[in-house]
């Protein structure tokens, strides 16, 4: 029995539609092609996707190919003032107020900022809800919020001054600052450029080994654990939203700008000169920030508090560390819609501004990915934006620069799409273009991939039977993971990571697959706490000389990790017969 489903291609019609999983996260559909043939596709079995470019992609591409349809009169129109968009703003509130009330509703979402920026002015902003449930203070203007994925647009804009100053090129080959960087293919890894970092693009997996993020990998080995993943398409041709390769970003600037970690180029180059004194990127700082929100991920039952943890987000750096605030975000894009400059203060060349928002892969015909941000087409402008979700925030900051106009939603609850479609609601609204109830259809989706997703693991009425666990212990080792020893544990196993002291237990599920469930130990307690429970399957299979040396822990999101046994034993008995019978082959 495979241990992860693998399904034929899918139309676009198909991908739109986004089913998610019994923690509110998408299911996420990923197809890849080659010159030769494609690549199969792989059904996200529960897709604990960290970072949501990906999943607030399609969610805006089924959109946008709904409702960005050509609308004559408005494109007949003059270019609009600020004085004109702030007015136009200004009449909509009451409807955009109204909507934005009914969505969270829907969705059970404790508390919302919102903010719109005409021109260089911040026209219209409000909190709603509350930063918690329990006590009730209300969300304001200076409520911090985890961003998320919108991190990545700050991380590729200090890559922008670094290039200003001379420090890098966009074009300067990643061997050149970090010798040790590698990849599985030889050319790829001499000709991997700095500009590709952050463009998605790299031909690894989505969200490669996300799951050493969760068990507490540090970034050195996060980086290192690049070279051993086999890529699943050909070099800049197809979309692939990844995170790990942020951090080698991040620590070519640092670099670049004789810094001790990206961090500080941050707070040097963009934090302190925008003055966005309520921003930060630790567990730490927000926890400590006496306004700060409280997150929640949602459930059909609705959300569930979350506690922060020092791995997540934050083990990601520029690609998803930051906390910040409405007002904060508000200088931010108002940073992006001068086009580098900030109150009379020049912080980034326009050129390479540009740079950062031109597109370097398609998503699809409609929607591109350029560097930290995303591109969406429509008749009335591009939108220039991004998504932002960690396991209990979730945000949108977008922008539609031909009209001098930007929106920035931060919530507390994981990103199952609300901020994105609400944000595109507002967009239509200000642009005139046709009406579609984007939330309520999200909402449908989202409660019907829930109901679907919570039988994933459910054990089978008639399981086979489960084998002997006492032949399975031993030592095993990955060259990404370490070793790992696994021991028997009353009617199940337990392996133990060795380079972290994470805990998986592994649950008999049916005959020889096991469910592999994060173990609520220490410091990884509050990563169970945020939903992260079962993480995939693991099956104990046959090496090329017929032993039952190799452990397979096949993740959530599809991709899978191959353990060896470090000192092989015979196994006989039962387990030996379910061996024979074919059960360990996938």
């Amino acid at each position: 029995m495979p241990c992860a489903k693998i399904v034929g291609s899918v139309t676009l019609a198909e991908m739109m539609k986004r089913p998610t999983n019994s923690r509110g996260e998408s299911v996420v559909i990923i197809i890849a092609s080659s010159q030769s043939d494609r690549i199969a596709s792989v059904a996200r079995l529960q897709a604990y996707r960290r970072v949501w470019g990906v999943f607030l992609s399609v969610l805006m591409i089924a959109a946008l190919a709904a409702a960005n349809l050509p609308n004559s009169a408005w494109a007949a129109e003059p270019s609009k003032t600020a004085a004109a968009m702030e007015d136009r703003v200004k009449a909509l509130i009451p409807e955009v107020e109204a909507y934005t009330a009914s969505g969270m509703k829907g969705f059970d979402v404790p508390g919302l900022a919102m903010g719109i920026v005409a021109g260089d002015k911040l026209v219209y902003v409000k909190g709603f809800g509350v930063r918690r449930k329990a006590g009730g203070a209300p969300v304001d203007t200076r409520t911090v919020f985890q961003i998320g994925s919108n991190s990545k647009a700050f991380l590729t804009t200090t890559m922008a001054i670094m290039v200003d100053r001379g420090k890098l090129r966009w074009d300067d080959r990643v061997v050149d600052f970090d010798p040790e960087f590698q990849l599985k293919d030889p050319w790829v890894t001499r000709e991997f450029r700095v500009f590709d970092l952050p463009a998605q693009r790299s031909g690894l997996p989505p969200d490669v080994n996300v799951m050493l993020t969760l068990l507490d990998f540090d970034e050195a080995a996060l980086i290192r654990s690049l070279r051993h993943v086999e890529p699943v398409s050909s070099f800049r041709t197809t979309f692939s939203y990844t995170n790990i390769t942020h951090l080698l970003a991040g620590r070519i600037v640092a670099k670049a700008a004789g810094a001790a970690d990206w961090n500080t180029v941050l707070r040097q180059e963009l934090l302190d000169p925008l003055g966005m004194k309520d921003s930060s990127y630790t567990a730490k700082a927000i926890e400590a920030a006496a306004n700060h929100a409280q997150g929640y991920r949602w459930t059909l039952e609705g959300t569930i508090e979350v506690p922060f943890t020092p791995i997540f987000p934050y083990h990601y750096g520029g690609a998803g560390n930051i906390n910040s605030t409405l007002e904060d975000m508000a200088r931010w894009v108002r940073l992006q819609l001068g086009s580098g400059t900030f109150e009379g203060r020049r912080l980034v060349s326009k050129e390479n501004l540009v740079v950062t928002r031109t597109p370097k892969v398609a998503v699809n015909e409609q929607i591109s990915y350029a560097l930290g941000w995303q591109i969406s087409q429509t008749p009335n402008g591009n939108i220039v934006w991004h998504g932002g979700k960690t396991d209990g925030f979730g945000s949108f900051v977008g922008m539609v620069p031909d009209r001098n106009i930007g929106i920035i939603i931060l919530t507390n609850e994981g990103n199952v799409g609300f901020p994105a479609l609400l944000a595109l609601w507002m967009f239509d609204r200000i642009l005139n273009n046709p009406k579609r109830d984007f939330v309520a259809d999200q909402l449908k989706e989202a409660k019907t991939g829930f109901e679907k997703s919570t039988r994933l693991f459910a054990k089978p009425a008639s399981p086979r039977p489960f084998p002997p666990l006492a032949p399975l212990a031993g030592h095993f080792v990955h060259p990404s993971f370490g070793e790992a020893v696994v021991t028997p544990d009353g009617e199940a196993l337990v392996m133990e990571l060795q380079a972290t002291g994470a805990k998986l237990k592994l649950e008999p599920w049916d005959g020889d697959i096991f469910i592999a469930r994060l173990m609520p130990t220490g410091r990884f307690r509050p990563i169970v706490d945020l939903g992260v429970t079962a993480i995939g399957f693991i099956q104990f299979q046959l090496d090329q000389e017929g032993k039952l040396n190799l452990l397979r822990l096949s993740a959530e999101d599809g991709q899978a990790y191959e353990f060896r046994r470090l000192h092989t034993t015979a196994v006989t008995g039962d387990f030996a017969g379910l061996v024979a019978d074919g059960v360990c082959r996938t």
